[in-house]
């Protein structure tokens, strides 16, 4: 019988609380800072999503008077939920970050040629959060190395696998 520690308990938290990911982003960019940022959001969007039904793989940000929104994001309405509103699975939500956090990332989008991609979409204390990271994009040299490492890194552990077994 084995016994459920504060580890595992918090291993369990931590991998419910992810709601999407964005895996395209850490192929197609080089992603560098990333910033925590909340979402305004109607009710049956905050519905949609406990169910499960957010997607944020062909989602990015962009500036427009001095805010940040996400555009692209798809949270399919549910059924039930939506009955008495018209709902737009793909609108443009805004961004909920702090003045100076806007400011910086406005500044390195217009000036440094960065762009804004949505990496992951996750609860917070209740709150759902989105990581946005500052990226520039990768040339297909840059996605071939990447590839490149990632298969030597897993015949890495394949080799190492097997010489555990001969000792």
């Amino acid at each position: 019988m084995s016994k459920n520690t504060g580890k595992d308990k918090a291993k369990n938290a931590t991998a419910n609380k992810t709601i999407a990911l964005n895996k395209r982003a850490r192929h197609e960019y080089h992603l560098e800072e990333r910033h925590e940022a909340g979402l305004a959001l109607q009710g049956w969007e905050v519905k949609s999503i406990r169910a499960g039904r957010g997607n944020i793989i062909d989602a990015y940000a962009y500036v427009k008077d001095g805010e940040i929104y996400l555009i692209g994001a798809q949270i399919t309405p549910l059924i039930q939920a939506s009955t008495h509103v018209v709902a737009n699975d793909r609108r443009e939500r805004k961004l909920l970050l702090h003045r100076h956090e806007i400011d910086k990332l406005i500044g390195r989008v217009e000036r440094d040629g960065y762009t804004l991609v949505p990496t992951a979409l996750y609860w917070s204390k209740n709150k759902i959060k989105l990581e946005i990271a500052l990226a520039k994009g990768k040339q297909n040299h840059d996605k071939r190395d990447a590839a490149k490492d990632r298969d030597w890194a897993i015949e890495k552990q394949r080799v190492m696998r097997r010489g555990n077994r001969d000792a």
